[in-house]
């Protein structure tokens, strides 16, 4: 059976580090009698552009690999499908002790939050990589005790490793205007190329706009980053005007294709790679 949202997200979650922030614990401070209307998970009371400077994609295939992934204290990130029961998002979306729900909304529009039954976190995880310049693997799989509806795809991983120029679609739930709670919730994506600000790397991959500003924003960690229809990479951090639309940053899928193998074997799931 399917959970109908509770009035249970109220504090604030941020977590920032110099010019950039882990861009999936929003900083929301949400009024518990109308929780739906100020998520405005979708409802399109406000213009949308997409994950700051995009376009509303919520009708593509990636979008049905998809969904939001929130937290007790107020914490907003994206997430990728694996199987109706697995999702692939960002560590430090997953890390810590609040409660955490996955969200999407019914055929009818009404917003569901599913309970999870287990949560792995990348051990190569650090919370305080960014700001103390470490190297960290900010990944995380969120196992649901019940199966998403069928109208969610299983997303196709891959191992590519792009290279400076490759233009890669960024998908995520989060901001379209940066500090604005009310543009977030509507699954859009940018066609973004990809940068080698510190040469070329075997964990992270950065992708970054010459003109507008155009990129993640908070609210779109834990989204996908692919290659045409495969999942390259998972969006973890961004720069720029608050934490939007400077450099976005992923964790490259390849690389740790081991340890999310692992993971979903020991919960009874057979990733898809192409």
């Amino acid at each position: 059976m399917l959970r109908r949202v509770p009035r249970f997200l109220s504090d604030d979650l941020k977590r920032s580090a110099r010019d950039g922030r882990f861009i999936g614990r929003m900083g929301l401070r949400w009024a518990a009698p109308c929780l739906a209307a100020a998520l405005v998970l979708g409802s399109g009371l406000l213009p949308a552009r997409a994950v700051t400077g995009g376009r509303d994609d919520s009708a593509s295939g990636l979008a049905r690999a998809a969904v939001m992934v929130l937290s007790s204290r107020g914490g907003v990130c994206s997430g990728v499908v694996l199987a109706p029961r697995i999702i692939l998002t960002a560590g430090h979306c997953a890390a810590g002790p609040a409660e955490h729900r996955v969200h999407f909304r019914d055929e009818a529009g009404q917003p569901v939050l599913l309970p999870l039954a287990g949560t792995a976190v990348h051990p190569g995880y650090d919370a305080g990589a960014i700001a103390a310049r470490r190297r960290s693997i900010d990944l995380a799989l969120l196992r649901l005790a019940e199966p998403l509806p069928a109208r969610f795809a299983a997303a196709a991983l891959s191992e590519e490793m792009p290279r400076a120029g490759t233009r890669l679609t960024l998908g995520g739930y989060g901001l379209a205007r940066p500090g604005d709670a009310r543009s977030s919730g509507t699954f859009r994506t940018a066609a973004l190329p990809v940068v080698e600000p510190h040469g070329q790397s075997r964990i992270l991959v950065w992708l970054k706009d010459t003109g507008d500003p155009v990129g993640a924003c908070e609210g779109d960690s834990g989204g996908p980053i692919a290659a045409e229809t495969r999942i390259v990479a998972v969006t973890t951090w961004a720069s720029g005007a608050k934490g939007c639309g400077g450099f976005s940053q992923g964790v490259l899928l390849g690389p740790q294709r081991a340890w999310i193998d692992r993971i979903a074997a020991e919960w009874g799931v057979a990733v898809r790679w192409e």
